[in-house]
């Protein structure tokens, strides 16, 4: 049986008297695409928080390639491996989109002593950030500054950021957020392209994206995970249809 790359057990979170995760268990295999969907207010972004380190669980572990993570730092868990990007940018808009991912990637690398130095000598780095750039459809956009970048490009360069980092597992927060059809296609059409170097966690409200890209899917609700299965069996689950999709809508999924 194939090892989880990501094993978590009995997570819970509380925020007061709100409770935003419920004892969760929850597998991601290698490889794989999973995505996490649920109502406003179900816990994901909190879940991604304490995946990344970012929020502390109040009880469970985070086990990530066979090691506890729960009590690792942002920074550590990075090294290790995992990669996220958020609901909103975080861009230097100043800076070329080049400059942007030039700077995750000397980040990941670690030049310690080495900050002063024009960041165009530092060839092996120019090189992967290049490299990441075509990845993500922006070789011909390098030199402009990521404040001129429309809403896509600019998703689409925090997508780099991540990759630049050279992760294990990517955890993406509603990659398409704010964004048109148009947009929204290229950058399912992204992920499809790089879905088979990477493990990835998705969070995201776009159903039609869900069901395109996902191996297997986990509905949460109050915190906890009503269901998780393949998309064929959760386009026709009836509780997850009353719990989320909504019963009364034959097109929601």
């Amino acid at each position: 049986m194939t090892t989880p790359l990501l094993d978590i057990r009995g997570l819970r979170k509380h925020f007061g008297a709100v409770t935003a995760t419920a004892a969760l268990d929850l597998q991601i295999m290698p490889g794989e695409l999973h995505a996490i969907i649920g109502p406003n207010g179900a816990g994901k972004t909190t879940l991604l928080g304490q995946l990344a380190g970012e929020v502390r669980p109040d009880a469970g572990t985070i086990r990530f390639a066979g090691q506890d993570i729960t009590s690792l730092s942002v920074r550590r868990r990075a090294a290790l491996g995992l990669a996220r990007s958020f609901q909103i940018s975080s861009l230097f808009p100043s800076f070329s989109t080049l400059e942007n991912v030039l700077l995750a990637v000397q980040a990941h690398q670690q030049h310690r002593g080495r900050w002063w130095r024009p960041a165009h000598t530092l060839s092996p780095s120019l090189q992967t950030a290049h490299q990441v750039l075509q990845t993500v459809g922006l070789a011909e956009r390098a030199t402009v500054r990521a404040m001129h970048l429309s809403h896509g490009e600019q998703r689409q360069l925090d997508l780099a950021l991540a990759l630049a980092t050279a992760p294990r597992l990517l955890l993406l927060d509603e990659p398409t957020a704010g964004m048109g059809p148009e947009e929204s296609a290229r950058m399912v059409a992204l992920l499809r392209s790089v879905r088979a170097r990477y493990t990835i966690v998705l969070v995201e409200h776009d159903m039609d994206m869900v069901f395109t890209l996902a191996d297997r899917i986990t509905v949460l609700v109050d915190g906890r995970a009503l269901v998780t299965d393949t998309p064929e069996a959760i386009r026709a689950n009836v509780a997850v249809r009353q719990a989320y999709l909504g019963a009364e809508d034959d097109d929601a999924c």
